[in-house]
């Protein structure tokens, strides 16, 4: 079968089965996949198979780079520690253990091809925070996920390596702690670099074809070095993400962003979905492996049954763990934060006084900015942490959205072509990916709905940003007060355009309702121009303190930039 058609139909049901799945409140992913599933049993259809490079090294590094640009750092660095133990510790706690039971239920199997494998269905799959997400849960439940399932599938793969080279050497603990730190280490690196040279390019590029053409190439500038020096390209990827993210509403154009978004946007949601449909379509094939060898298909379903539970079981005890032990930490944070407050305020006084004296060197006004704006993000994470804390209800959502997905299918296929029990081995990763994603994939909202617990309040949400536009004019009252707002030619407007931009400021009047003669209108839009500027500056200013959410920035940032590219259409 040509390739071409197959591409063009699995796009077509793609878009068919996303647009109705909503209808029936099922989750479009499962969908496909049972869809996949059933069209490759058909006896028409050829057997499917995909090698696990093209799903590793060129499926999944634009994916998580997709989804890195897009999450926010700021819920990522109040979580690290819980990020960084479910990405790692639990991922090798996961896989230890699998692999131990799994050398009990195979007898013959060795035991370092049994870690590898539960390396392999260690890795969370990311579909659960889109469900999660719907469900109108928690942010913070939904940054923990996201953060999860960006990092734990380098984890795995480090893993899964090592299990595998220790069966033809010697490998120890020490071994694989070093090979997982270098491989952590330069793949940070490689990203950090890549997503600043990123940045950095693209805002030299002013045709926005042209730039976000050039964004596609990004996730593999930064994957490729990495996995060629056996760093974790997935890794590289994610960190340049991240670093793009946090640098581009700085750096380029509100059309460039918004063309880019809207490209990207795409691109994921047509990869993501098409590995599930492409993972149903395989399962045929591996039957028809099973069928080959001795091995029995219902062994592999009931062992993968087995192998869930010690996952969740293990997940259960991490996550409760740690939501215990984040409990335990809060109690000081009052405590914490009236330390804070104090030393603000005697640093306020500090700095009343030295600039009242004369005999007294002046405190440098951007130290001192920048010092507010660290105090100010501190008291901002604690608060957050105080408000938004995890409970036992919280956990249970955790546990269940443990969900496998495609890293564990293409990973399972990185098993030497010779180990024992391969083919079983494989599609016991198959049933528990496929397990977990129908089973608590399809079950997750149900259960989100019967803990019942709190959703995010529109009204609430409506205040917020109602306070967070207050928050904004006041700055660029602030500026216009000062006269910093000037052409882009550097000549200052005239203090009719001045006036009538403070009285839209306070009425919150768009400048159509107001006449002027046509060459006032001119001018009062292109000043409109400049408060969008200082209105998203100090937008990314209050972003680095965190004093709001960071679906409330987003949303100010979207209608920001929807403003001015609305306004410099007007002075083309």
């Amino acid at each position: 079968m040509d390739l071409l058609p197959v591409i063009v139909i699995g796009v077509v049901a793609i878009v068919l089965i996303t647009t109705i799945a909503p209808k029936f409140g099922i989750a479009a992913p499962l969908i496909l996949f049972v869809i996949g599933a059933a069209v490759g049993l058909l006896p028409f259809v050829p057997e499917v198979h995909i090698e696990p490079e093209w799903i590793l090294g060129g499926v999944l590094p634009p994916l998580l780079y997709s989804a890195a640009v897009n999450t926010p750092t700021m819920g990522f660095r109040r979580d690290l520690w819980m990020i960084s133990v479910f990405a790692v510790l639990l991922v090798a706690a996961s896989a230890v253990s699998v692999g131990f039971v799994l050398t009990w239920l195979i007898p013959d199997l060795p035991l370092a091809i049994g870690i590898a494998v539960g390396a392999v269905v260690s890795p969370t799959d990311a579909v659960a925070t889109g469900i999660v997400t719907r469900s109108g849960v928690s942010t913070r439940i939904v940054d923990v996920l996201d953060g999860e399932a960006l990092f734990n599938d380098a984890s795995a793969l480090v893993l899964v390596r090592s299990a595998i080279a220790a069966v033809a050497a010697s490998v120890t603990l020490w071994d694989v702690t070093t090979d997982f730190l270098y491989s952590l280490a330069v793949a940070v690196l490689i990203g950090v670099v890549v997503g600043r040279f990123n940045v950095a390019i693209r805002s030299h590029i002013p045709d926005t074809a042209s730039n976000v053409a050039f964004s596609l190439a990004v996730p593999f500038l930064a994957a490729i070095p990495a996995e060629h020096i056996n760093a974790s390209g997935l890794v590289a990827a994610v960190v340049a993400g991240m670093i793009t993210g946090q640098r581009i509403p700085k750096r380029l154009s509100s059309e460039v962003r918004i063309a880019g978004a809207a490209v990207w946007e795409t691109i994921s949601h047509v990869l993501e979905s098409g590995i599930f449909l492409v993972m149903g379509l395989q399962l045929y094939t591996l039957i028809q492996d099973i069928r080959v060898t001795s091995d029995n298909q219902l062994t592999a379903i009931e062992i993968g049954v087995v192998v869930i539970s010690v996952l969740i079981a293990i997940r259960a005890a991490f996550v409760f763990g740690s939501v215990w032990l984040r409990a335990r930490r809060s109690a000081g944070y009052a405590i914490q934060r009236q330390r804070m407050v104090e030393f603000t305020e005697h640093m306020n006084r500090v700095s009343a006084e030295r600039q009242a004296g004369t005999d007294r060197k002046p405190i440098n006004r951007r130290r001192w900015e920048n010092f507010q704006d660290v105090m100010a993000r501190r008291i901002a994470d604690i608060d957050y942490l105080a408000n938004e804390q995890f409970g036992a209800k919280h956990a249970v959502v955790l546990v269940a959205a443990g969900m496998r997905g495609a890293i564990t299918l293409a990973a399972a296929q990185l098993l030497p072509v010779g180990a024992p029990h391969r083919s079983l081995l494989i599609l016991i990763a198959f049933v528990v990916a496929a397990g977990t994603l129908i089973v608590q994939g399809g079950t997750l909202p149900a259960l989100v709905r019967a803990l019942k617990l709190p959703t995010q309040d529109p009204g609430t949400t409506a205040r917020v940003m109602q306070q967070l536009g207050n928050d904004l004019n006041q700055a660029v009252m602030r500026k216009l007060d000062e006269g910093s707002l000037t052409r882009r030619d550097g000549k200052p407007f005239s203090e009719a355009a001045i006036a009538h931009a403070r009285t839209m400021l306070k009425s919150r009047l768009s400048p159509e309702s107001v006449p002027e003669r046509k060459t006032a209108i001119s001018e009062l839009t292109a000043l409109r121009l400049e408060i969008v500027e200082a209105s998203r500056s100090e937008l990314l200013r209050i972003r680095d303190r965190g004093t709001y959410s960071s679906d409330v920035l987003s949303v100010k940032l979207a209608q920001l930039d929807a403003d001015q590219v609305s306004i410099e259409a007007r002075l083309m």
